[in-house]
């Protein structure tokens, strides 16, 4: 499904999720999976396993292996359970975030000794009052 507008906040493109029936087993059994090492983590770290080299290892392999199951849970989620939409947004010119003013554009000098009260003014405050 696609809009023509082109306004500031148009949906540009929208395509559905596909819910796959698949994809929430596959979570569900994942998210058992996590709440099983997080457990075994949890009572290592009770048991004291972290004291020695190799507890300290098991439990951050343990740490480890909790994050990457995190990160395939959200993978699966983002695949198949949230849309994708793509919104129009306000295209902003380069300059803009780089200098205050449009005639800074090409840079200002180093020293001026006519305005140098106004130069240092924009200096401590860029958002001087023009």
């Amino acid at each position: 499904m696609s809009t023509k507008g082109s306004n500031y906040g148009d949906i540009h493109r929208y395509e559905p999720a596909r819910e796959s029936t698949a994809a929430a087993v596959a979570i569900v059994l994942l998210t058992v999976i996590e709440v099983v090492f997080v457990g075994l983590f949890t009572y290592g770290l009770v048991a004291g396993w972290g004291l020695d080299a190799v507890g300290n290892m098991y439990l951050g392999t343990i740490l480890a292996i909790i994050f990457v199951d995190l990160a395939f849970i959200l993978l699966l989620y983002r695949k198949e359970f949230l849309p994708d939409v793509m919104i129009v947004k306000k295209r902003r010119r380069k300059w803009e975030d780089l200098y205050i003013r449009e005639e800074d554009v090409d840079g200002t000098k180093s020293f001026d000794t006519e305005n140098a009260v106004e130069t240092l003014k924009r200096a401590v405050y860029p958002y001087y009052k023009r």
